[in-house]
């Protein structure tokens, strides 16, 4: 606690991650777009999901849970669906040809969804909801993880993962609708970063063992005993409980792929295979109603939010996606700040590797 951050250019972090999974067998045609999604989370200042991953990819390589350089194959391809097998590759380039399928089905079809199986962590889910956005269409992404921290409303043992879920949708004038969350109450992410940085968790967060309310990351991460999104029943904990479930019917059941504590009691583990399964969506709101049309109504919507009575004491009202896209935009010019245990971390990989490590502010 009390440490400066390390800060890093963009450019000099994505060059950094290209080349640490490049030494880990991944092809340039993989690893670039990866890690430019990586960078492109820290940007959005989602920094429990860009290069803060890079040793967990790292350990899941050598524990044969990621085929580095797999290549996603085609399952089925029906009209608007499709279902794509990630062959245990890491998540994002599968996620991101899924994607570009959904948005060119949706071309066609005014809808597209695609499902993925076989896979592995994708990152943030609004690196490919966002995807629609230049293609004036609405973005979905869902997806879940084999490592479960989500306890049911009434229960007392983990079932299901953080099982975010994003949305996206364009606007004219104002900046288009970003929405990305866990189902839990927070992910496990900002718990790391809380481990990281020394700091103590908000009381809800999360629960250690007794089931009672804990606010030491270092206790919460060893248990990963998350509320769903709410907390108690008496606060609507069934609802984000309701959601996680609802994420893992679109990405787990309906590809294929892991849901629940499958891969708790199976012979996942033994197999090494995480079949991580996301599910992705392009919607052309063009097929419903004129596209200036729609992008005005959600400019006079967003524009009503932002401007309705604040709180007391508060200055601004804000609409999903706008805090990150301010945040990208300071740190396309001031840099990235990085935790220096990170830093130190993620150094000793590439020095394992031969990969020049990361250095503040280098050109």
């Amino acid at each position: 606690m009390g440490q400066d951050a390390v800060i890093v250019r963009h450019s000099q972090l994505q060059t950094f991650i290209t080349d640490v999974l490049g030494a880990l067998g991944m092809p340039p045609h993989i690893a670039e777009p990866t890690a430019r999604l990586m960078v492109h989370t820290d940007l959005r200042g989602v920094d429990s999901h860009g290069i803060g991953m890079l040793p967990r990819y790292v350990e899941w390589t050598q524990g044969g849970f990621i085929d580095p350089a797999a290549e996603p194959k085609t399952v089925r391809d029906d009209l608007a669906t499709a279902l794509l097998d990630g062959q245990k590759g890491l998540g994002y380039y599968p996620s991101t040809v899924a994607m570009e399928l959904a948005i060119a089905k949706a071309r066609t079809y005014g809808v597209g969804i695609v499902a993925v199986r076989n896979s592995n962590h994708f990152g943030a889910a609004a690196n490919y909801s966002m995807m629609a956005l230049a293609h004036d269409m609405i973005g979905l992404a869902t997806t879940n993880s084999p490592y479960i921290s989500m306890v049911p409303t009434f229960g007392r043992a983990p079932m299901l993962s953080t099982n975010p879920l994003s949305i996206a949708a364009p606007a004219g004038a104002e900046p288009p609708f970003v929405l990305d969350m866990a189902t839990t109450t927070v992910a496990v992410g900002k718990l790391t970063i809380a481990s990281r940085w020394g700091r103590p968790i908000p009381e809800g967060w999360a629960m250690d063992p007794t089931g009672r309310p804990t606010t030491d990351a270092k206790v919460a991460l060893a248990h990963r005993l998350l509320s769903p999104l709410g907390g108690s029943r008496a606060l609507g904990g069934h609802k984000g409980y309701g959601l996680g479930v609802m994420v893992d019917i679109l990405s787990g059941t309906l590809s294929g792929a892991v849901y629940g504590n499958l891969f708790f009691r199976s012979d996942m583990p033994k197999e090494k295979l995480h079949n991580v399964g996301h599910c992705f969506a392009a919607i052309e709101p063009a097929r419903f109603r004129p596209l200036e049309e729609f992008k005005a109504d959600m400019d006079d919507m967003l524009r009503a939010l932002k401007q309705s009575p604040k709180a007391e004491g508060e200055e601004r009202i804000y609409t999903a996606g706008e805090p990150e896209a301010e945040c990208e935009q300071r740190r396309l010019a001031e840099g990235i700040p990085l935790a220096p245990v990170l830093v130190r971390q993620v150094n000793e990989i590439a020095r394992a590797r031969g990969v020049r490590p990361l250095t503040p502010n280098s050109p």
